[in-house]
């Protein structure tokens, strides 16, 4: 889905430009040193969108502080303040941030008394709480994000049509046409739920909408409460690399029960499996079997030592040439076993070193890389 550009501080989003990282501070907010020191964490390790809670009306108050705190360190990463519950403090900190995040399912405080209302009335009164944060991002040039999860759905959605990826759905387009009506469009959109068919289910629903209705915003993408460690990285690769692998999403979130610094390398990690993001070299290796008469776990080692540094280059490492060749049909080099200890190198497809002895293949793979002008 080729989406319009969103602009967020000095980091734009949606459009061609790459699929954006971030990641969410876990520290109380008003300790403006640890969420500062935690935020500048997370950017160096290649965090490019920081979101910081802000329950509360002196949370938002000292987004001030901690802003200042990152900005004197030298980052201008943009900032994301999000908000539950109290569209005042999402009208205080859009003036501060450059992004705030709202969910449609406790954005009005009016609880169960919304069930009642007819849509007219209902939306009528959405459309008067969202007025003030419309025109204040309009002036600060503050970007909104309406963020809907799966386990907080509005009384009124949850009557309607259950807890289903139809009501998310329905979540998000209730508040996006009233931005897009007033002619707001500084806007991005995002389903979230801990299960991961829930959550595919729901934005390919949202991406066919999205369509059918003329509107085009990005799209925000994560599986909330993964968990951690493998359980957190497989859920959220499954649920956001999915989507990335069919064209839906601009940014990424991997929701894991860790530091959130830890969260980046696995966002990238997932960018590059789908090919959407290409970060660092590629390799791509076999499992070996009796066919090869290498030792090809030594091989990748020393291949990845030897060309590490190399972004943007894949690179096949491959047992024999029953399966090779083909195999690594799209690699931009490749180190295929010829026999008892010899490599044939490969520049794309085309054979180029025959019958290598293994104890110098590192070596000629290195000098072909540079003969092709794609070393660094």
């Amino acid at each position: 889905m080729k989406t319009r550009v969103v602009e967020i501080g000095d980091v734009p989003m949606g459009g061609t430009y790459p699929i954006r990282v971030q990641s969410m501070t876990n520290t109380d907010t008003l300790d403006t040193n640890r969420t500062a020191d935690q935020a500048i964490r997370m950017i160096r390790a290649g965090c490019e969108y920081v979101r910081i809670a802000v329950p509360r009306m002196k949370d938002v108050e000292n987004l001030r502080e901690i802003r200042k705190q990152i900005r004197k360190a030298g980052f201008s990463t943009p900032l994301i303040a999000d908000v539950h519950f109290h569209p005042e403090i999402a009208e205080v900190a859009a003036t501060i941030v450059e992004k705030v995040r709202i969910n449609p399912g406790n954005y009005l405080p009016e609880g169960r008394r919304r069930i009642s209302l007819s849509d007219d009335s209902y939306l009528k009164q959405v459309s008067d709480r969202m007025a003030p944060l419309i025109k204040i991002c309009r002036q600060y040039g503050t970007a909104i994000r309406i963020g809907v999860n799966h386990g907080s759905l509005s009384p009124r959605i949850l009557e309607r049509y259950g807890n289903t990826p139809e009501g998310m759905v329905e979540s998000a387009l209730e508040f996006a046409r009233i931005c897009d009506n007033s002619g707001f469009r500084n806007l991005v959109l995002s389903l979230k739920a801990s299960n991961t068919r829930v959550m595919i289910r729901a934005n390919r629903l949202l991406v066919d909408r999205l369509v059918s209705e003329g509107m085009d915003y990005p799209l925000h993408l994560g599986v909330t409460e993964a968990g951690e460690g493998e359980d957190g990285r497989f859920r959220s690769a499954i649920g956001i690399g999915s989507l990335l692998a069919e064209g839906i999403g601009d940014t990424i979130r991997v929701s894991i029960t860790e530091e959130p610094e830890h969260e980046i390398p696995v966002a990238y990690s997932i960018l590059q499996a789908t090919g959407v993001r290409i970060t660092r070299t590629e390799y791509i290796s076999c499992p070996s079997c009796a066919r090869t008469l290498f030792d090809i776990r030594k091989s990748v080692q020393q291949i990845r030592e030897a060309t590490g540094h190399l972004t943007g280059l894949k690179i096949a490492v491959m047992g024999c040439i029953v399966n090779g060749p083909g195999e690594m049909a799209d690699a931009h080099y490749g180190y295929v076993g010829a026999g008892k200890g010899k490599v044939n190198l490969y520049k794309g497809q085309q054979l180029v070193r025959k019958n290598v002895p293994e104890s110098e293949a590192v070596k000629e793979m290195v000098n072909l890389i540079k003969e092709h002008g794609d070393w660094i």
